[in-house]
């Protein structure tokens, strides 16, 4: 699917600028055109609840092919404060590793382990972000796993995942990225980085409803995970609803919880439409146009609000926030100004017509 095709699927574009895929994305027609046919089909009572129960597996399948993994190694959850506390839930005692500001899905998990058996190291930012090498510094013989997000939307620094992946092989620790700000916008390889846990939620980058989620588990750790919520859909036969014993499923499906039926029938739609796209292509165009904002917002005296490698989510100090977010409002520009900064985030979807029109807003509001 070309640049052009892709753009044509999102309705909002053609009376709004959306930048703020950091915060939540606009339905896509094919999510709009699943949902719209569930819903019409329980009015009318004419829709099939074992085949909508079905969802949250076909999705399963699709995010596996997506991402070139095995489909037994990858659960279905609602959020990724669900898949880290699942995952906190099998670690062994010692050292947890976390940035201080990390998202607060992927920061509570940790921090509410047993403190007799973990100790919680929260790394301080510096210059407006917590820096690779105070990870690396932070990770040693005790340390049992470091949680990141490979970028954080408060920032939009992109972390080192390489770099981070080799500290914790060095030590015999594990690694849990939060790509919920990346995935369908930047690449990701996992058979290079090999992440012991790979958490997303798709409502972001992916483009799906809210409530779908994927919690992906390296083949050698399936062994450490058991449900943080044990129900019908950890057994073997997740039909079998009454009675029987505490028997597990193989894989990660043991991990899976209830679905919403209608966030996994729109994930389905969401995902079946992000495989359509050049993964190469769609980081490229993504990083071109955040580069250039940043690039035209300096020059107007706005500079990254945080050092590092930057990525597709630009964050600019802005000591005229609110002005700036009036001037977004009048022009129909999705985007978030709050405080000191001014996000904007950058998708396939987006194109130079938009950073033109973002970049004539703020030299509005300036003036």
């Amino acid at each position: 699917m070309s640049h052009s095709e892709f753009r044509d699927q999102f309705p909002a574009l053609r009376v709004s600028t959306w930048l703020d895929t950091p915060g939540s994305p606009p339905g896509s027609e094919p999510v709009n055109r699943a949902l719209g046919t569930a819903l019409a089909q329980w009015r009318s009572g004419d829709f099939d609840w074992l085949d909508w129960d079905g969802a949250a597996a076909r999705g399963r399948a699709l995010f596996a092919e997506y991402l070139s993994v095995p489909e037994a190694t990858v659960a279905t959850m609602a959020s990724v404060a669900e898949a880290a506390a699942t995952v906190a839930a099998g670690l062994p005692p010692g050292r947890v590793v976390v940035p201080a500001d990390e998202f607060r899905s992927n920061l509570l998990p940790w921090l509410a382990l047993d403190s007799d058996r973990f100790e919680v190291v929260v790394v301080p930012a510096r210059d407006g972000a917590v820096r690779t090498e105070d990870l690396v510094a932070a990770v040693d013989e005790r340390t049992v796993l470091l949680a990141v997000s490979e970028v954080l939307s408060r920032d939009g620094v992109r972390a080192d995942l390489p770099v981070l992946r080799a500290a914790t092989d060095a030590v015999g620790a594990r690694l849990f990225v939060d790509a919920t700000q990346t995935l369908g916008a930047l690449r990701l390889d996992l058979s290079e980085l090999r992440p012991d846990y790979l958490a997303v939620h798709g409502y972001k980058w992916m483009l799906c409803p809210r409530g779908a989620a994927w919690l992906v588990v390296r083949p050698d750790r399936l062994s450490d995970l058991t449900p943080l919520m044990p129900s019908w859909k950890s057994s073997p036969a997740p039909h079998a609803y009454f009675g029987g014993g505490l028997d597990f499923a193989t894989g990660a499906a043991r991990c899976d919880t209830s679905p919403a039926w209608l966030s996994w029938i729109g994930a389905g739609a969401a995902v079946r439409l992000m495989q359509r796209l050049d993964s190469a292509a769609v980081e490229a165009h993504c990083l071109a146009l955040a580069d250039a904002f940043l690039t035209e917002a300096r020059s107007m005296g706005l500079p990254r609000a945080a050092q590092g490698n930057a990525s597709h989510i630009a964050v600019v100090k802005a000591d005229d926030a609110d002005r700036l977010a009036k001037e977004l409002a009048a022009r129909r520009i999705r985007a978030t100004a709050l405080a000191d900064r001014l996000r904007v985030g950058f998708h396939y979807f987006n194109d130079q017509s938009d950073l033109e029109t973002l970049l004539a807003a703020v030299r509005s509001a300036r003036s």
